[in-house]
């Protein structure tokens, strides 16, 4: 199980900016962010510092605010730990796995922190798109491999398990018209309880999921990569989205079979938003003092 669960939970989140990210604070600084409906609570620790406390304060604002996007709110009101990136900010937000499962952890985090970064106005969709073509097969099953639940490299718990992530949310969206996706899924599961506070077992979260979208993708999708070495046709798919690559560059076709499938993975349907999440972005005090939002860059 994850390190998280021998954490105390305290009334508001605390991360902890130390001075490996190392001008100079003469003393620590706590400073608060209030997003998606929680209180966050930054600390910078005294020392020499690479960037400004507010830039570094601006940078976690940022990635909480992704996050807030992506699922409506921000997805614990309270834990004490340094998840200060949005890769791990996303594991917040799905339950505490068996050790075996640990790649859909890691899997949902590679493969949601960039749609949150699109649907934030942080990132744009080429770039994802781009990263995806020329990471996603290092998710693809190698010799010897024996299905997600049994092989422990890097490639197959990171990439393999955003590869089931992708593959799984097409899926979602092919059975339901595009009207469900993985994110609507993900929504699902935390709206069940389904956050890192608790541990879940990885069949109970994916029902969940199929619940919230009203077909059985998940499900059936780990049945069948569970034990097996499933191979994707990744370049057929790539076609079928539209997504077409010329070196580091890659242009998106609007007239592709499955183009409207790619365009609505990375939309943030204004619909699907939350009270709290529809309010971003927020204000932040810093020592004190109000803080702008953090620049959107393209």
């Amino acid at each position: 199980m994850r390190a998280i669960k021998a954490v105390k939970l305290l009334f508001c989140s605390c991360l902890l900016l130390f001075a490996s990210i190392l001008v100079l604070a003469d003393e620590d600084v706590t400073s608060t962010l209030i997003i998606g409906g929680s209180k966050i609570d930054v600390t910078i620790e005294a020392g020499k510092l690479k960037l400004s406390q507010a830039e570094l304060l601006r940078w976690v604002q940022s990635a909480a605010e992704a996050i807030a996007t992506y699922y409506g709110r921000y997805p614990v009101p309270e834990l004490n730990n340094d998840w200060m990136l949005t890769h791990e900010m996303v594991h917040l937000s799905f339950p505490s796995m068996a050790d075996k499962h640990h790649w859909i952890e890691e899997g949902i985090a590679v493969y949601v922190e960039p749609i949150a970064r699109i649907q934030a106005k942080q990132m744009t969709a080429e770039k994802m798109w781009a990263d995806l073509v020329r990471d996603m097969p290092k998710g693809l099953p190698q010799e010897g491999d024996q299905g997600l639940d049994h092989t422990r490299s890097w490639g197959r718990t990171y990439w393999g398990g955003a590869l089931f992530c992708f593959v799984a949310d097409v899926e979602i969206r092919r059975q339901t018209q595009n009207k469900k996706g993985l994110q609507d899924a993900l929504r699902g599961i935390l709206d069940a309880g389904g956050d890192i506070r608790h541990d879940w077992a990885l069949a109970d979260a994916l029902k969940a999921g199929d619940q919230a979208v009203g077909v059985t993708v998940l499900t059936e999708l780990y049945a069948k990569w569970k034990d097996n070495p499933v191979a994707v046709d990744l370049p057929a798919m790539w076609k079928q989205l539209g997504i077409e690559s010329s070196g580091k560059t890659i242009r998106l076709a609007q007239d592709a079979p499955l183009a409207a499938v790619r365009r609505a993975i990375t939309s943030a349907d204004s619909s699907k938003q939350s009270p709290a999440a529809t309010s971003l972005p927020p204000s932040a005090v810093f020592a004190g003092r109000a803080v702008a939002p953090p620049r959107i860059r393209n």
